[in-house]
């Protein structure tokens, strides 16, 4: 019998793109530095467009539309982890 998720990963073409976001490993200070710098602690661009007082629309976050983006979040953690456990700095900057 096939559980949902084996049948969830047969189907999902980006599984593979996914699982090696996830398998990336932070060793560096550098590596991670770039890290939290690079990946937005919020989701970027959420917008409402107003003219004339009056909301025309409403632009959604990015975030919503990036397929990635709990492996991006997840990996801006680890690095943020690594900073904080391994090498011992503040990383409230990032926050």
């Amino acid at each position: 019998m096939t559980s949902f998720t084996q049948l969830h990963r047969q189907n999902d073409i980006l599984f593979p793109i996914r699982q090696w976001l996830e398998s990336i490993e932070v060793k560096d200070s550098k590596f991670a530095h770039k890290l939290c710098k690079l990946i937005p602690s919020q989701c970027p661009f959420e917008r409402d467009v107003v003219v004339f007082g009056k909301k025309l629309f409403h632009i959604p976050p990015m975030c919503k539309l990036n397929p990635f983006y709990e492996q991006v979040v997840y990996l801006r953690f680890k690095a943020l982890c690594y900073l904080a456990d391994v090498c011992k700095e503040d990383v409230s900057a990032y926050c």
